[in-house]
């Protein structure tokens, strides 16, 4: 019995420091906080049931719901009960979309989402709530889009701020920041909602002219289908796959962030299956679109939880703080949830990485820095739809310049090496043998081309044979073999014969399609190197005596000519 009752000790704290966040949260999108209560519930449940991870915890989270808030944003003026009600129809298509990618096994998508392209964006959006929280901390209407223009409009109504607002926000705040320093036993998050709460109570905030969160009601969230409020389906559906795309990655990098730490496998494939059956019984009981928890599984793993049944227990423990707490809530001041949504947004941004990037490769911190700013200049929605985009430009930047490298051997020692890497290492006369370290598509045929020309252009003039070893190219198309095929022709017009160590069973079927095979001659296509030099010497044997042959028959004739003339040379004089 001692792992049920881990699991419902670590329940409890989910909900400790789930509730603040499932509080304040909703703010961002415009939404009314009894949503943010409602997701932390039913999509609870339906993990727990339908998810694969024993102790991933799933519920509101900062970047997904921002890319909701600017969805909610691009659609027509929508009143707060309609707003509610298009977010649980998004999480419904959400939902959709990861049981339909779970079909088509799209579950690979996790690896085109690059770290770096992960940690700027998610730096962007952790910006963005940071500026959206301006009007909340210090009371004055900010409508300006972007980073900069909030800022600059917040100065220009300097004499609009209530200083008792951000005082409290300041204070709580740092409330935050000692709870984290200090190590507390209690998250801050949720002393910050308590000493608010009884500061609010004490003080009468709200007759200070503090804003609180207001009246929550305390029934329970019920099954309902959301109604689409006059919005059309192409905006559902396009809003639906931005939401999906950033869920979908925050989720699977916290599983797998925890299923390292936990020592565990992580299939982003039954993944979906258990992010999908949450974001769908978020759809049906009035809530939005979710994803995993960092924060509620980090406390669910520090606490021991074992099973989902830890997650059931939160779930039942904030049903109970609706229906008995909502007093208390009501007069929470909106402020402190500043505070905590500031916090949370710092904590997405990780300087450390960052720097680690700038240090290990400039290309990707720039790609990371494209991720960080699409989001603040161009919007949330178009940022998520610039960071895949600039993920899918890094994968092609490195595909469309494969390494190469020019092998030899070491005298004394079996294989071959680059020649770059061992000083020692020794070209093999008359032949150059090139490594292409990556496939050979339509998008480098032509870089290819330019190197192969110049490792020709570079060789020694004794060089018989360009011989590429292809045994890390696993694809070519069409337009590759067609580059092939030019330079195979320019090589000849040299006296170089082209030839390939180690293809591919698939890549030589299409080079013997496009005729290249046919080209090159059989006889010139070899298992592996060894077997290509064995042939060369062979060859360049079998050439040498052939020479040495001719040139002894030059000999011989040249012999019998000379004594032909001078046994002529007598007949002549008489």
């Amino acid at each position: 019995m001692s792992w049920l009752t881990a699991d419902l000790a670590a329940g409890l704290a989910i909900a400790a420091v789930g509730l603040p966040s499932a509080i304040a949260y909703p703010a961002i999108a415009g939404l009314p906080p009894q949503t943010g209560l409602y997701a932390s519930i039913a999509p609870l449940v339906a993990y727990a049931i339908f998810g694969p991870s024993r102790q991933l915890i799933v519920g509101p989270d900062a970047a997904t719901i921002t890319v909701m808030a600017a969805v909610l944003g691009a659609m027509p003026a929508l009143p707060v009960a309609d707003r509610a009600s298009v977010s649980a129809l998004l999480a419904l298509v959400v939902g959709g979309y990861y049981f339909g990618a779970r079909l088509l096994g799209l579950g690979v998508l996790s690896t085109f989402l690059s770290r770096p392209i992960l940690l700027g964006f998610f730096a962007g959006i952790s910006l963005s709530i940071l500026v959206g929280q301006l009007k909340r901390v210090t009371g004055v209407d900010i409508e300006a889009d972007g980073l900069i223009p909030p800022v600059a409009e917040l100065l220009a109504k300097a004499g609009q701020i209530h200083w008792l607002s951000l005082a409290l926000a300041l204070a709580m705040f740092g409330v935050q920041q000692g709870a984290q320093s200090l190590r507390l036993p209690v998250p801050g998050p949720v002393i910050v909602v308590v000493l608010s709460v009884v500061l609010s109570a004490l003080l009468d905030l709200r007759g200070l002219g503090v804003a609180v969160v207001g009246d929550i009601p305390s029934s329970v969230p019920t099954l309902s289908l959301p109604r689409a409020a006059g919005t059309g389906l192409d905006e559902i559906l396009l809003g639906s796959a931005a939401i999906f795309l950033v869920s979908f990655a925050a989720g699977v990098v916290t599983a797998r962030s925890f299923g390292e730490r936990g020592g565990y496998p992580v299939d982003p494939d039954r993944e979906m299956i258990g992010f999908g059956a949450a974001n769908i019984a978020a759809g049906l009981f009035s809530a939005f679109p979710i994803t995993a928890s960092d924060s509620r599984t980090a406390v669910n793993a520090s606490v021991g939880g074992r099973s989902q049944l830890a997650g059931a227990a939160a779930a039942a423990t904030l049903l109970l703080v609706i229906i008995y707490l909502q007093p208390a809530l009501a007069i929470l001041p909106i402020p402190a949830l500043g505070a905590i949504l500031i916090a949370a947004a710092l904590s997405l941004i990780d300087v450390a990485a960052l720097r680690e990037i700038w240090r290990i490769s400039r290309v990707e911190f720039a790609f990371a820095m494209i991720a960080l700013f699409a989001p603040i200049s161009l919007g949330v929605l178009n940022g998520v739809l610039v960071a895949v985009g600039a993920t899918f430009a890094y994968l092609l930047h490195k595909m469309m310049y494969p390494r190469d490298a020019l092998l030899g051997r070491v005298p004394g020692r079996e294989g071959f090496y680059k020649l770059h890497r061992r000083p020692d290492a020794r070209g093999v006369p008359g032949m150059t043998i090139v490594l292409i370290q990556g496939d050979l598509l339509f998008f480098n045929a032509d870089h290819e081309h330019a190197r192969l020309t110049a490792i020709a252009d570079a060789a020694p003039s004794d060089v018989r044979w360009l011989l590429i070893d292809a045994s890390a190219v696993t694809q070519v198309d069409s337009t590759a073999a067609a580059m092939l095929h030019e330079a195979r022709d320019e090589l000849e017009a040299r006296g170089v014969a082209l030839g390939f160590a180690e293809l591919h069973a698939d890549v030589y079927s299409l080079l013997d399609r496009a005729g290249l095979i046919a080209a090159i001659g059989r006889d010139m296509i070899f298992e592996d190197l060894d077997d290509a030099l064995r042939a060369f010497e062979i060859k360049n044997n079998e050439g040498r005596h052939e020479q040495e042959a001719q040139e002894d028959r030059a000999l011989r004739k040249t012999g019998d000519v000379q004594s032909g003339r001078s046994e002529e040379s007598p007949r002549q004089g008489l």
